[in-house]
């Protein structure tokens, strides 16, 4: 045993003091606050002010209504909102839009002049009528503009054809608003106050977290087995180590380090999200003012001790096997093709999640649970979504042990002879003749 330890602990010091690690572990928080920081910059320092000429073409005040509406629209809220729009409304003729049109491109796009025009906004009765309407600006190739223009004129036009049809629009407008649904997540018959938006963003994290872990920390696996091998430093330790106690050596060292660095980053994303106003202040940025909704939904004890069970147990299958990778070829060039059953069986698990945020209680989620390469994914995102009963937690569990021991032996045997073989990669019928020799 102390063998064995001995090997966990050399892989796992060996790797936290590479400066790979460190920057690693260092940039994820790093990112975290980016990925809250740089939206708030942006839409702090959004394009406002905007100088628009609206040609009004219609008959009655509707053109006038989209001026006011317009230079009412704000760029943020609260007091530091900014004007979005400074309209400059030109009445026309329905037989001279096209003429004012004309007269009005050329100084549209002017950089460095304050007359200037950004864009230019046609609003006539065929407008109103078929709800199509012409914007000429610098600005059309943003969608997120276009959307917000949108959304300014579309219930000006639902209100003036409803006025023209005789509807009171207030009447109209009230019976046609839509349902703002307001979801709670309910567990084992009590209230977990998680909404439908945080129970879903969890269970996408934990699948990401466990394929990351895998294609980041598995591999290292895989690469460290052929490292020592092109080195001939495998041949000293089988001297004084058998080969199952190197492998399982090395599979939980990486996995200590990938526990320490992904624990690292959950807890700086947690203090990111409870500190976010703070974070945000220091940087010049309002909370209120960003549109940041920014937060990490609480993971129940319970759902805790579930991810991180499986995700030990699919570590340990998933590295065993690219552990018997490694030993079976050569050079790194040769696992890209040796390793793709490995990285088929880890995508079909991690697209398996996608189904169950449908349907939790399907029939596959509860077939896929009990599947050892894809239960690692499916079970923890299903019990966050829905209750397991406790008998069949517990078979999945027994199965994935179970899909884990038949996996260690198949990688033992491979790995015992493998770690020993050079010049080209193995054979399917040389991985045969190593599995059943004794």
């Amino acid at each position: 045993m102390h063998k064995i330890i001995a090997v966990i602990r050399r892989e796992f010091i060996e790797r936290v003091r590479t400066r790979a690690f460190m920057i690693g572990t260092l940039l994820g928080p790093v990112f975290f606050i980016a990925m809250a920081v740089i939206p708030g910059l942006l839409l702090s320092r959004g394009s406002a002010g905007r100088r628009v000429a609206v040609i009004d073409a219609t008959t009655g005040d509707f053109g006038a209504r989209v001026e006011s509406a317009l230079a009412a629209a704000k760029e943020g809220t609260g007091a530091n909102a900014k004007a979005k729009y400074f309209p400059i409304r030109i009445q026309s003729a329905p037989s001279r839009v096209r003429e004012v049109l004309d007269s009005l491109v050329p100084k549209t796009g002017l950089p460095e002049k304050e007359s200037a025009l950004d864009g230019i906004l046609i609003v006539d009765e065929s407008g109103v009528t078929t709800g199509k309407v012409s914007y000429f600006g610098v600005n059309v190739g943003s969608l997120e503009d276009m959307g917000q223009l949108r959304a300014a004129l579309t219930p000006l036009m639902i209100t003036e054809r409803l006025r023209r049809s005789g509807v009171d629009p207030a009447l109209a407008l009230g019976a046609t608003m839509p349902v703002d649904l307001e979801t709670r997540k309910v567990s084992d018959g009590k209230l977990t106050g998680e909404s439908g938006a945080a129970t879903f963003g969890l269970a996408y994290a934990m699948g990401i977290i466990l394929y990351m872990a895998l294609v980041l920390y598995g591999t290292q696996v895989m690469v460290s087995i052929i490292e020592e091998k092109s080195n001939r430093i495998v041949e000293v330790l089988v001297s004084s180590l058998t080969p199952f106690q190197m492998m399982l050596g090395k599979v939980l060292g990486v996995g200590l380090v990938s526990l320490v660095q992904i624990a690292t980053w959950a807890t700086a994303a947690t203090l990111l999200s409870k500190n976010q106003g703070r974070i945000l202040g220091f940087f010049g940025v309002s909370g209120a003012g960003s549109g940041m909704g920014f937060s990490f939904p609480s993971m129940p004890t319970g759902l805790l001790i579930v991810f991180f069970v499986f995700f030990v147990l699919g570590f340990l299958l998933y590295s065993s096997a690219y552990a018997a990778i490694g030993a079976m070829c050569s050079t790194v060039q040769e696992t890209q093709q040796a390793q793709m059953p490995i990285m088929m069986c880890t995508l079909v698990g991690w697209f398996s999640t996608f189904a169950l945020l449908k349907d939790p209680t399907s029939s596959f989620a509860k077939i896929a649970g009990f599947i050892p390469p894809l239960a690692p994914f499916v079970i923890p995102v299903r019990y966050s979504l829905a209750p397991i009963p406790l008998s069949e937690l517990l078979l999945s569990i027994g199965l994935t042990i179970l899909g884990l021991l038949i996996v260690v032996w198949f990688a033992s045997k491979i790995y015992r002879t493998g770690i020993l073989m050079y010049g080209k990669r193995a054979s399917f019928r040389d991985v045969l003749r190593w599995v059943s020799a004794s």
